[in-house]
């Protein structure tokens, strides 16, 4: 399913020393895409690690040379989030900039300016908010006349959701109303660097606000077309037999907005997105300690013992990430047809998203795509042939079962 229609993308200029440059190398997450890019970036690939501190890196190219050999001569560079000069030349200097360094809202606007400046494309693995729109209002025209993509969410948040509701909705009629449900099971244990990233999220929700309403001043009106996500209420899912819990994460988002770029998403367009509980018990004591968890996150004190708790660059070790694993079922109907999908993989959190992050980066550099620029989400980016990538990766896109007749009056 690929039909964007963009002005077309101007060329980055000559002078690239490289095609791929990891940001944030060392971290948790940034030594597993180190990894996975040391063994399936293709050859003749010119990638390089980068981050502030040159002793890690140089470790973590040793770690990679064990991998593969070829990574001996793996070039190094040094720069910090926070220098806005060394950042540009960061940029300047590769195709594809993708960077693991966050809270994203303190540690990423210098990235995402530079790279819309410099007609360079951009991957992160953002599930804030914020964020992603701040970056839109202050970058996405820039990036449009540079050629620059600028592509948030390229892990757990958002691709599953992202890529699935894409696929769901290519399995339906063209040219009717369309209504997708995403359910997300997972089990999995969070790194430091994940819960500083949420609790920040979850501790700003007056600005989270303020840049979704300034968002909206900027972004262009869908004439003869509507597009919506609304949140839901908690139910239980005959569909699913689960309880589904309204999740209003960044995927929703990023979802409809995928279907506002696209047309192939119909004239009118809703999805609603839920955590998918088995057990009531469960379920309630999902929301009380969601709830206490975005109360805490208001007091800064509390924050901070909760971040110090669990120190940036710390996780889950092999073993417990070999056993974490998570699904989204999508449920999608339209033009008197359902069919329930599925998107399934390993660990989600750190595993399969540094696969989905590596992934995202090599099909920019690589892969033809449609001619777009500015801020797009994965679906719009590079639909099909990111979704080819991840299957052929080993994250599963399937048809879990069709039906002919949609259930009549649902909203």
């Amino acid at each position: 399913m690929t039909e964007h229609v963009h002005r077309r993308r101007p060329q980055p200029g000559p002078g690239r020393d490289f095609d791929l440059v990891l940001f944030g190398a060392t971290g948790f997450v940034g030594t597993l895409t180190a990894e996975y890019l040391a063994l399936h970036a293709p050859a003749g690939c010119r990638w390089a690690l980068a981050g502030r501190d040159r002793g890690r890196l140089e470790r973590l190219r040793e770690r990679l040379t064990a991998l593969n050999p070829a990574c001996a001569g793996l070039p190094l560079l040094r720069a910090d989030a926070a220098d806005g000069a060394a950042v540009r030349e960061l940029a300047a200097a590769t195709r594809v900039l993708a960077t693991t360094v966050g809270p994203y809202v303190w540690y990423g606007a210098e990235l995402v300016a530079a790279c819309a400046e410099a007609g360079t494309d951009y991957v992160d693995l953002t599930g804030e908010p914020e964020f992603v729109d701040r970056m839109y209002v202050a970058h996405d025209a820039r990036a449009r006349e540079t050629g620059a993509r600028l592509v948030h969410a390229c892990g757990f948040d958002s691709v599953p959701a992202d890529l699935g509701a894409y696929f769901t909705v290519g399995l339906l009629p063209d040219g009717v109303p369309l209504r997708v449900d995403g359910f997300v099971r997972s089990s999995a244990l969070a790194s430091g660097g994940t819960l500083a990233s949420a609790l920040t999220a979850l501790g700003r929700g007056p600005q989270t606000l303020a840049a979704a309403r300034e968002r909206r001043l900027y972004q262009p009106r869908l004439p003869g077309r509507r597009v919506r996500g609304p949140v839901g209420v908690p139910r239980f899912s005959r569909e699913t037999g689960t309880w589904a819990l309204p999740l209003p994460t960044l995927d929703p988002r990023v979802v409809t907005r995928s279907a506002a770029a696209l047309e192939r998403y119909g004239p009118d367009f809703r999805y609603r997105h839920y955590a998918s509980v088995r057990r009531l018990p469960v379920a309630l004591g999902g929301t009380a300690a969601l709830g206490a968890a975005a109360a805490l996150a208001q007091v800064p004190a509390a924050r901070r013992w909760l971040m110090a708790r669990w120190e940036p660059g710390s996780g889950p070790d092999a073993e417990r990430r070999a056993r974490s694993w998570f699904t989204v079922r999508f449920v999608g109907e339209g033009g008197g047809r359902r069919v329930f999908t599925e998107v399934a993989g390993g660990d989600p959190g750190y595993g399969e998203t540094a696969k989905m992050l590596a992934e995202s980066a090599l099909c920019l550099a690589y892969d033809a795509l449609p001619e777009t620029s500015g801020q797009l989400t994965t679906a719009v980016a590079m639909g099909d042939a990111l979704l080819d990538r991840l299957q052929k990766a080993g994250i599963r896109f399937r048809v879990a079962a069709r039906s002919q007749a949609a259930p009549a009056g649902r909203p």
